[in-house]
């Protein structure tokens, strides 16, 4: 569908500031910086896509590239102000990370994956790539902490399959499905809500 492949290149530019902005925080330089962007943005659906036995999309779609390199600029050109807006970056990587799982959801399905594996794949495409960032910046992955985030993931790809079983038209079902992973965020960072965890 064109109108995802176009928000795919959203989220892609989006993680691409995000990468920028965990690199402008540990004082890395220009290349640090510019490679930082990169990887979070292409990291997810880069994994994706070995596991799936495909090349990534990235290597064979320009505009991927375009999407990289335009994120990071406006980091560069804005970085200040962008750096004001922690509310509004976060809508949008909450975004980001919904459209990112439906869009490795529907490829993984697409190539005839499991519907389970498929689910877990969309997770994949939308969290690997932050995995990749706070690992490179040294610190510990955010799906890792106490914040509900791949949860959220797993969440609207499970919607999206039980809503495309139901014949919800695909438009609705991908709507539905990445606000339903958005809500879920925002309400755990609202009221602080965590999965429960064990201890000794």
């Amino acid at each position: 569908m064109e109108s995802l492949y176009y928000l795919d290149l959203l989220g892609t530019m989006m993680f691409a500031i995000s990468g920028s902005s965990a690199a402008a925080d540990k004082k890395l330089d220009l290349f640090g910086l510019i490679f930082t962007g990169f990887v979070t943005a292409i990291g997810g659906g880069s994994l994706r896509d070995i596991f799936l036995n495909t090349r990534p999309v990235w290597i064979n779609d320009g505009n991927y590239l375009l999407a990289i390199i335009t994120g990071v600029l406006l980091f560069i050109l804005f970085r200040k102000y962008l750096l004001r807006l922690y509310r509004t970056l976060f809508l949008f990587d909450a975004m980001g990370i919904g459209f990112f799982t439906i869009v490795g959801l529907q490829k993984s399905l697409g190539l005839e994956s499991h519907p389970a594996a498929a689910v877990v794949l969309g997770m994949f495409s939308a969290v690997m790539g932050g995995v990749i960032r706070d690992t490179l910046m040294n610190e510990t992955p955010l799906i890792f902490r106490k914040e509900i985030y791949a949860t959220a993931c797993l969440c609207g790809a499970i919607s999206y399959l039980l809503l495309e079983n139901l014949g919800i038209n695909s438009l609705f079902n991908i709507l539905i499905s990445v606000s339903l992973v958005v809500l879920i965020r925002v309400v755990s960072m609202k009221y602080k809500l965590q999965l429960p965890h064990l201890s000794n």
